[in-house]
């Protein structure tokens, strides 16, 4: 029956047979941990914070003359965008240009280790462009190819070092980029994080406006002018050939007018029907009148008006009525008296006859009269038939201009939209004050430099070191043991040759205690050594 193992007991035991390499080795560690905060360059990390809001789609009226904005739109971001935000940070391009900004304002300057000025410069200036010079770029002319200059390769280096210490990812779960740059000079890390910043934005607006140079708007502005004025030329000379000011009024006018001519004109039809049926009446009369007898009574119409509700008669047939009604009553009572054939009543009859043809040549007159009346009354009713057709005619005719107006007016209120289209992106492209106003993305913090280094960090680094150290010194303990193949135990050997052990002679030298005075540097010596 195998004895369970006592795993506690196997470490110590491979700990103490192998104290003095892991002693050593965990010594090792413990010096360069206890170095590396004070011979490491420190380096410092400086941080930033980029929101990227959602994306604002202004909506305009189209119809309204003023372009009168509507309610914005907004659109939700997605990951797409937030990944195409990060890498417009990240690109090659954009942190070349702030480079390039800042090496040529003297902000920046290539940095070059030991290695690089004891190896790099030498072999160039002394190897490489000799070689170049008297060797390849001879053969070159010699076979016709062409011999490109050497390039300045700093901003590239540069470049290319930026990019290894510069870290930009989005946190998850938000809207915010962060912008982190490891660099050994706070304040020119500072610097150039805020420089990057300020370049992503302007590169930003240029990647998501149209600019409009300022030659291109003074084109747009002298067209935009000719094409008006020659809008306003045709709609000046519509309006003068027609000989209208305002159409639109002129309309309102000329239908009121049609209304009132109308009303009058209806009025002036039922009097000219009314007086056609009394002349046709007194025509009558009169026709009846004349072929009546000598006795008979006046006329059946007393040609009297009424004007606000007054009567007004005709005084002159009224008389000549009340004299032949006289007259045809004294006939009758002289009829009674005297023979037919006498003189009185010739006489009377002689009167009677004279009145009567005096009475019928005045009534005549007034038929005449009314006649003349009826005349006018038709002229006054084709005159303002007339003239209600002049009025129709002159509204078609202005409707007609009317319709080419609005045409006219129609372009000229594209026109106007599209020059101020061109207007508002023009000052939105030369003002620099709404750079941010035209970008949904803002920043959230801007860079502060460091007061204290991110790495090395004492606290950090030795106490990670040592614990590094102390297990690299246990694991290289045991895998020397693993390779060491020589008994340590009695128990080994009935282990591994299945042969008791009979006596066991320890022959190990005792360790010796260390002679030096505790503490003092020869007894860490003693003891970091034995």
């Amino acid at each position: 029956m195998n004895q369970s193992e006592n795993y506690l007991h196997e470490f110590f035991r491979i700990f103490f047979a192998n104290r003095q390499l892991i002693k050593r080795v965990f010594l090792l560690f413990a010096v360069l941990t206890l170095l590396i905060p004070v011979f490491a360059k420190q380096t410092f990390e400086i941080t930033a914070e980029v929101l990227v809001q959602s994306k604002k789609l202004p909506q305009v009226d189209a119809s309204g003359g003023a372009l009168a904005p509507l309610n914005d739109v907004f659109v939700p971001l997605t990951l797409i965008d937030m990944e195409t935000e990060s890498n417009i940070l990240r690109s090659p391009a954009l942190i070349r240009r702030t480079v390039e900004q800042l090496y040529a304002e003297g902000f920046w300057q290539a940095e070059e280790t030991f290695l690089q000025r004891m190896i790099t410069t030498p072999l160039r200036i002394h190897v490489i462009d000799p070689l170049r010079e008297h060797v390849i770029y001879p053969a070159r002319e010699l076979l016709g190819l062409e011999v490109k200059p050497v390039r300045d390769t700093t901003l590239d280096a540069l470049t290319l070092q930026i990019l290894e210490d510069l870290e930009i990812q989005t946190i998850p779960g938000s809207n915010v980029i962060s912008v982190v740059y490891t660099a050994k000079d706070p304040a020119q890390g500072t610097l150039l994080t805020n420089r990057l910043l300020d370049t992503y934005l302007v590169h930003r607006h240029d990647l998501q406006s149209n600019d409009l140079p300022e030659g291109f708007y003074e084109q747009k502005k002298a067209q935009y002018q000719e094409r008006l004025n020659t809008l306003e030329q045709q709609r000046l000379s519509l309006l003068g050939g027609a000989k209208a000011a305002n159409p639109d009024e002129e309309i309102t006018f000329h239908l009121n007018a049609i209304n009132q001519e109308e009303q009058a004109l209806n009025q002036y039809r039922d009097r000219e029907l009314e007086g056609r049926r009394w002349l046709e009446y007194l025509h009558n009369s009169l026709e009846v009148a004349r072929n009546a007898k000598l006795n008979d009574y006046s006329f059946p119409y007393t040609f009297s008006s009424t004007l606000e509700n007054t009567t007004y008669d005709d005084r002159e047939i009224r008389q000549l009525g009340d004299r032949l009604i006289e007259q045809v009553s004294q006939y009758g009572l002289e009829s009674d008296i005297f023979q037919a054939d006498s003189a009185p009543m010739q006489t009377l009859r002689a009167q009677i006859q004279r009145t009567r043809q005096q009475f019928l040549r005045v009534v005549g007159n007034r038929i005449s009269e009314r006649e003349k009346s009826q005349e006018i009354i038709a002229g006054v009713i084709a005159q303002k038939s007339a003239r209600i057709d002049e009025y129709k005619e002159r509204i078609r005719q202005l409707q007609g201009i009317q319709s080419t107006l609005r045409q006219l007016n129609t372009e000229t209120e594209a026109l106007h939209q599209a020059f101020f289209a061109y207007t508002q992106r023009f000052e939105e492209s030369r003002s620099s004050d709404l750079l941010g106003a035209l970008s949904n993305a803002r920043i959230l913090s801007r860079p502060i430099e460091p007061t204290t280094a991110s790495f090395p960090v004492p606290s950090k680094v030795i106490p990670l070191g040592l614990l590094t150290g102390l297990l690299l010194a246990i694991a290289l303990g045991y895998i020397r043991e693993f390779f060491d193949h020589r008994f340590k135990h009695p128990a080994q050997i009935s282990q591994q040759l299945g042969l008791p052990v009979l006596m066991t002679i320890d022959a190990d030298n005792p360790d010796l205690a260390n002679p030096h005075k505790t503490g003092s540097l020869p007894w860490i010596r003693h003891w970091a050594t034995n």
